[in-house]
């Protein structure tokens, strides 16, 4: 794998310790080096957007959630029936616990990356959480896109390129969670599915309540 190993990005320097380089290594152990440049583009973006909002954060944490976040997604991680988000929540617990972390840094690594994707939920929780799901948010669907500079920007992608990202991103998901289609269950992974495979039969909330075994 073609890595960058940058000491700093933007003005965000990214963390110099034992547990950062450990969670580097094991993203490229077994992530990709698309794998990788997303996950590093989601600690600068979220750490920038943590930097313009004042919001405190711990940056040792959130890089290792940000290394973890997509973990569940390769074959590594990958659970027969959980969501990826708690495959690669339960992976940075785990590799957290035996550095010796505290129960509440756990329980928030967890939360960061099991809510990375939850819609009206994770940008309310704590900064970790939050700025987690703006930097996905930011480098999958553009979100927040004006609020960081063109220099920024530019320094950012140079150095974790995007490569297609808009063509491979979908496939990437998609590769991860193919064997248990049923985890995207009301999720937008869902509208993965939905976009790979044709005529994909979603399961429906609705038809969930009326087919009930409950009589009325």
């Amino acid at each position: 794998m073609a890595i960058n190993k940058v000491k700093s990005v933007a003005g965000i320097p990214i963390p110099d310790s034992t547990i950062a380089h450990q969670a580097t290594e094991l993203l490229r152990e077994h992530g990709t080096e698309f794998i990788y440049n997303h996950s590093l583009r989601v600690f600068f973006f979220s750490s920038l957007n943590g930097k313009r909002n004042s919001l405190p954060y711990d940056a040792e944490l959130l890089y290792v959630c940000s290394v973890f976040h997509d973990l569940g997604l390769t074959p590594h991680y990958s659970s027969p029936d959980l969501r990826f988000e708690v495959d690669g929540a339960n992976a940075a617990r785990d590799f957290l616990r035996s550095h010796g972390l505290p129960n509440e840094k756990l329980q928030l690594a967890w939360d960061t990356i099991a809510l990375h994707t939850t819609i009206g939920v994770a940008e309310h929780k704590e900064a970790e959480v939050a700025l987690m799901y703006s930097g996905v948010g930011l480098d999958v669907m553009g979100e927040g896109y004006d609020n960081l500079s063109a220099q920024h920007r530019d320094e950012i992608i140079t150095a974790f390129p995007r490569n297609d990202f808009k063509k491979h991103i979908i496939p990437t998901f998609f590769g991860g969670f193919a064997h248990k289609t049923e985890t995207t269950f009301g999720n937008i992974k869902a509208d993965v599915c939905a976009y790979m495979i044709p005529n994909f039969h979603r399961k429906n909330f609705c038809d969930c309540i009326l087919h009930s075994p409950w009589s009325e």
